[in-house]
């Protein structure tokens, strides 16, 4: 297939204003790629965290059971807040492991209703549905796909993980064709479409960003804008790279728990900066506000004032 051949799905919504609520049904954020190490786990809590302080209903689920990374952070901040006599908020939490059943056919029917079972529970009571999807292509991984009223891709903001999306010529930086990724989410924007579904509001996230004004930098911003016009998506910037995030992950943590009784790792002005990186990355979503909400007592952002305080 060749990228002139290549098109968006009929409806493939680059949303710039906030989305509307789906009636009765939880919002759904699909957090997927193909490929591992771009931390999706990690956004994954932390927009959870972020919707839960703004007065949230949220339920969140790990399609990766066998690596289970997202389950495991959220064991941590469980024992985190016993341990500590603390109370954090917690989404719902499932885990939906892969079948064992040999026959392919069976196996996706098994997986398929291992998902529903997972999903239908909550996805009326609750406002938003997080998916954490495995970093490789998984028939589990296609379906969450299908239910994505949003669509995250955490990036790596290297070509490395731009081949995710496209082949790159080297010498012009022209877009050769898109990738495998690239088709797949496009043919499940399609089938949505075929069924009648919302449009998918597709966001691809840059990840680990360097503050420095390096010519890789620069040319990912060229690259990267010119792909989203071909193929229907928006760029976010993400979370830059931090040691903090690593630091976080063994008691189940984010940065926006820190200010929390001065446990865990102390707050600095560094940190700060990447808790305000977090609220960013969550309002360039432009998730919907369920009208039946009534207005949180808690602003969803905080004055700065306070984090400088809290950081001195």
């Amino acid at each position: 297939m060749t990228m002139t051949e290549f098109q968006p799905a009929p409806n493939p919504s680059v949303t710039q204003a906030q989305a509307a609520p789906v009636a009765d049904r939880a919002h759904v954020l699909v957090i997927g790629n193909e490929k591992g190490g771009s931390g999706k786990s990690t956004t994954a809590l932390h927009i959870a965290v972020a919707l839960l302080n703004d007065g949230a209903r949220v339920a969140t689920f790990d399609l990766d059971a066998r690596q289970g990374t997202f389950g495991r952070y959220l064991e941590n901040r469980a024992a985190y807040a016993k341990r500590k006599g603390i109370e954090l908020p917690m989404p719902i939490h499932a885990a939906v492991p892969i079948s064992t059943l040999a026959d392919r056919a069976e196996a996706q029917a098994d997986e398929r209703g291992r998902f529903e079972a997972a999903l239908e529970p909550v996805i009326d009571s609750v406002d938003f549905a997080i998916i954490d999807t495995p970093g490789s292509d998984t028939y589990l991984s296609r379906l969450a796909h299908t239910w994505a009223d949003t669509l995250l891709t955490p990036l790596n903001d290297s070509f490395i993980d731009l081949d995710l999306l496209a082949r790159i010529d080297p010498d012009t930086l022209k877009i050769v064709r898109p990738s495998i990724y690239a088709e797949a989410v496009w043919k499940q924007r399609q089938l949505r479409a075929v069924q009648g579904g919302r449009p998918v509001d597709w966001v691809v996230m840059r990840n680990r960003l360097s503050s420095l004004a390096a010519r890789n930098k620069r040319d990912m911003s060229t690259v990267l804008d010119a792909l989203a016009k071909r193929i229907g998506f928006r760029v976010a910037a993400g979370l830059s790279e931090r040691v903090i995030y690593k630091e976080l992950f063994l008691n189940g943590l984010t940065l926006l728990d820190l200010k929390r009784g001065g446990s865990g790792p102390s707050l600095t002005l560094s940190h700060v900066a990447a808790r305000q990186e977090v609220r960013d990355l969550v309002a360039s979503l432009n998730l919907p506000r369920r009208a039946a909400d009534a207005p949180s007592d808690v602003p969803a952002t905080e004055p700065a004032t306070e984090d400088q305080q809290a950081a001195e």
